[in-house]
């Protein structure tokens, strides 16, 4: 499962106003881990002054924006990049808001919800935490995650600790992953494909007669202060019987 963590920072809150993205920042998630595949891009807003408000909270300034791409020339890439996969993001009307118009600008006529599935951690948030604060700063504060290099928001840096922060909320680490993943011939633990093992026969090591001897005399130990399920485990895979 491939998931993109994504975040925006724009020249203002109201794209109906025509404020645009200046920057885009995404972090890759395959299988619930991370895979260091990210995207970061500053943009050029164009004709677009950015707000005294805005550069309060991520510290951008025209000035810093002087020589950086239009978003019509990172389209396509982000575009391909994005396509298939799954969404997550905070507040996700708000970024997904500015990054479909800004594709339309530049042609697009799918949105990002016709080829990505969108899933949205504040409505997550509020679910798991009714009536508490689901800011990412809350979040993290709740998780654990360290946000302490966080003076100004940055897409790229508020990508990676939503990331942490999701992972938490939805449980963590992934499961071990020993379901089937296919037909017979490919049924096999996704930690196969994580470690990258062959498809080989396992080595089994066969205890020795002095590790089979000293193994008893330890059950023995055991049963001495009561029952020992373990020496009738032992007696049957070795067909003695019982007494």
């Amino acid at each position: 499962m491939r998931q993109i963590v994504l975040d925006t920072e724009t020249t203002g809150l109201e794209v109906e106003q025509g404020h645009r993205i200046i920057e885009v920042g995404c972090v890759e998630l395959r299988n619930r881990r991370v895979t260091g595949n990210d995207f970061h891009q500053y943009v050029h807003p164009q004709d677009k002054p950015i707000d005294a408000g805005a550069v309060d909270v991520h510290g951008i300034t025209m000035e810093f924006l002087a020589d950086k791409p239009h978003f019509r020339d990172i389209a396509d890439q982000l575009w391909q990049y994005l396509a298939g996969a799954e969404l997550v993001i905070h507040n996700a009307a708000f970024d997904v808001g500015f990054l479909d118009r800004e594709f339309a600008r530049c042609g697009y006529t799918d949105k990002l919800a016709d080829v990505c599935h969108i899933t949205d951690t504040v409505a997550m948030a509020r679910k798991l935490h009714p009536g508490q604060r689901v800011s990412l700063d809350a979040l993290c504060r709740r998780y654990e995650v360290d946000n302490s290099q966080r003076d100004l928001h940055g897409a790229l840096l508020d990508a990676r600790l939503l990331a942490d922060v999701y992972l938490a909320m939805t449980g963590g680490q992934s499961r071990l992953g020993l379901e089937d993943t296919g037909g017979t011939a490919s049924r096999r633990s996704r930690f196969v494909e994580l470690l990258g093992s062959g498809d080989g026969p396992l080595h089994v090591l066969q205890a020795s007669a002095d590790e089979l001897s000293a193994h008893r005399a330890r059950l023995a130990q055991i049963a001495g202060k009561g029952t020992c399920l373990w020496v009738a485990d032992l007696n049957a895979e070795e067909g003695v019987e019982p007494r």
